[in-house]
């Protein structure tokens, strides 16, 4: 369970049956956009057209917005560079199961490219099923 920007009571994680689990995990790296140093941001273990979840043992709080670039795997193959919001985080617990890390909304990831990955995950998908 995550606690809410503004509120005490825990709030789940949202689903996410959309996104894909990546086969190796994707190095963001946080930039400012002037090209200058980029600095290790977090590893990122799904992803969807709208967001991923980034692995990740001091997640950051939600509503915190960061430049990253993305290397997109596979058939996308680009490098993507796109303002991300802190949607909810995860910290690292003993008793818990799941890992720890935050999901991160792309706020201004073009639409040619969040096209492109949804046919991806799609794609992955169904070959998944085809192969189990």
């Amino acid at each position: 369970m995550l606690l809410g920007k503004h509120r005490s009571e825990p709030q789940p994680a949202p689903p996410t049956e959309d996104r894909k689990p990546l086969p190796a995990p994707i190095t963001v790296l946080k930039t400012d956009g002037s090209g200058g140093p980029k600095t290790f941001f977090g590893y990122a273990k799904n992803i969807s057209r709208t967001g991923m979840m980034i692995g990740a043992t001091s997640p950051k709080e939600p509503g915190s917005r960061f430049l990253l670039e993305i290397p997109l795997p596979g058939p996308v193959g680009v490098v993507a560079t796109c303002t991300c919001e802190v949607i909810w985080k995860r910290d690292w617990a003993k008793q818990k199961c799941h890992e720890p890390g935050m999901g991160l909304r792309f706020v201004d990831l073009p639409e040619d490219i969040a096209s492109a990955i949804e046919h991806w995950v799609e794609r992955e998908t169904l070959r998944q099923q085809l192969s189990s």
